[in-house]
């Protein structure tokens, strides 16, 4: 039986309780859990800063973490959504301060008339921290 795979996106700029909880969260939804860790470019682009990690070591962070089966770069072309191809998700889950990234996939869904699950609104620790 095929595992149900599951996608987080997120720069995971230093590992929180927060980012934890994500992923306890997105676990939840399937078997397999991937964490798509965005570029250095996209920080310095979309957050408008330097990320403190660079990328591979926050890939390599991100890959230790007990609830994640795997973690990978995203797309260096941002929207291209190439990831998805390549990963084919069957749930995508998006922290609940990802409404933008939302539109972004719903769109590029719709104009290949793709269909994956997405759970929004996930990860507010119980702590209040994210």
């Amino acid at each position: 039986m095929k595992k149900k795979r599951v996608i987080v996106f997120g720069i995971f700029d230093g590992i929180h309780e927060g980012h934890r909880f994500l992923f306890e969260q997105a676990k939840t939804y399937g078997d397999e859990l991937i964490a798509v860790v965005g570029r250095d470019e996209f920080v310095r682009s979309v957050k408008k800063k330097e990320p403190k990690l660079p990328e591979q070591e926050r890939v390599r962070l991100v890959n230790r973490e007990p609830k994640v089966n795997h973690a990978v770069l995203g797309d260096e072309i941002l929207s291209s959504w190439k990831v998805l191809e390549r990963l084919k998700p069957d749930v995508i889950c998006l922290g609940y301060d990802q409404d933008a990234l939302a539109e972004d996939l719903a769109r590029w869904m719709e104009e290949r008339g793709v269909s994956i699950g997405i759970v929004r609104g996930l990860y507010k620790s119980p702590m209040g921290k994210v």
